[in-house]
């Protein structure tokens, strides 16, 4: 370990963590304008649904998956931020059903401002993940910016035939959701107070990898990650993709101790609530206003969102027949 000087990483960024995304909707506005097109051929997976990554097939039985993902401190500690930065890009390939092989450094330093040897923990951390994901980490791409950035971009591999993906959910279907919410609310209190959450940092720091295995031992063909567009905004483009909807029981939603309390405070990141604004007008909800912000909560290495049960994990409601509402919360 590097002996770096004490610095709180969070006020050198404007926001925090996957908070800091573009909103939803500006973003599908965005990528429309490009004319991208969609998959056909070798290319599996576009970006017509946002789902988790690209997807292309070379050769009978395999796809490379290919992501991409950074972001501004989430946490003040820069160990703990390389740790969750590189669980949060190595997530991407895991909600697609895929298995990590290399990834390289993505980083953005305000090298006039922030020691090297900070950077040095942050790139540690990033490291250290990399190694428990048994994923290769080779290098990468290094900027001088104002404010800090750090992530991965990430190549995998999986089977063609089984691929998760945003667009295959079928009616009838439970939903599941592997990790709780609260991330970004805790995250916000940290910003403000330099409080530290233990727990919100072994949940960001824990590997989707298990859950993506046991999904497809289970025979999924649906899942998605639930990151900066919240439960609400990432189970909104599962249930349009799908052409179905998407019913949530928010009583099984499983939520962080005292992120409630919190939110009650007051502590809410600004993108938590312009992703319930983006998916109010597909929403039917007679639930508090606070129990719908929660869900909509922008996560930072959220937990995956399938469509099917697994073991050890609650099922928080289901995939019913298209309805006039794409989400409903009861």
């Amino acid at each position: 370990m590097i002996d770096t000087p004490r610095v709180r990483l969070t006020e050198y960024g404007h926001g925090g963590g996957c908070a800091c995304k573009v909103p939803a909707g500006e973003l599908e506005g965005l990528l429309a304008s490009l004319g991208t097109g969609h998959p056909g051929d070798d290319l599996l997976v576009g970006v017509e649904h946002g789902d988790d990554a690209a997807a292309v097939r070379i050769g009978a039985d395999t796809a490379v998956i290919a992501t991409a993902d950074f972001f501004t401190p989430v946490v003040d500690d820069p160990y703990d931020w390389g740790r969750i930065a590189a669980t949060n890009a190595l997530s991407d390939v895991y909600a697609m059903g895929g298995r990590p092989l290399v990834a390289v450094n993505l980083l953005c330093w305000p090298r006039e401002v922030l020691p090297l040897e900070i950077a040095a923990e942050v790139l540690r951390g990033g490291a250290d993940v990399c190694r428990a994901a048994a994923t290769h980490l080779a290098g990468g791409h290094s900027i001088d910016d104002p404010e800090p950035k750090y992530g991965l971009a990430v190549t995998g591999i999986a089977d063609p035939d089984r691929l998760l993906r945003i667009d295959a959910g079928t009616a009838g279907t439970p939903l599941t959701l592997t990790k709780p919410l609260g991330l970004g609310i805790l995250g916000n209190r940290h910003r403000a107070t330099g409080e530290v959450f233990p727990e919100a940092v072994a949940v960001m720091t824990t590997l989707n990898r298990d859950a993506a295995e046991a999904a497809l031992t289970a025979g999924v063909r649906c899942a998605t990650d639930v990151t900066g567009f919240g439960l609400l905004g990432h189970l909104f483009k599962l249930a349009r993709a799908s052409g179905v909807t998407a019913v949530v029981d928010h009583g099984a939603v499983p939520v962080l101790d005292g992120a409630r309390p919190l939110l009650a405070a007051g502590h809410l990141p600004g993108g938590s609530r312009r992703n319930l604004e983006w998916v109010r007008p597909h929403l039917r909800s007679d639930c508090p206003e606070n129990e719908l912000l929660l869900l909509a909560d922008a996560q930072t290495s959220g937990g995956l969102l399938v469509a099917g049960e697994l073991p050890g994990h609650p099922v928080i409601g289901e995939l019913i027949p298209r309805t006039s509402a794409i989400l409903e919360v009861r």
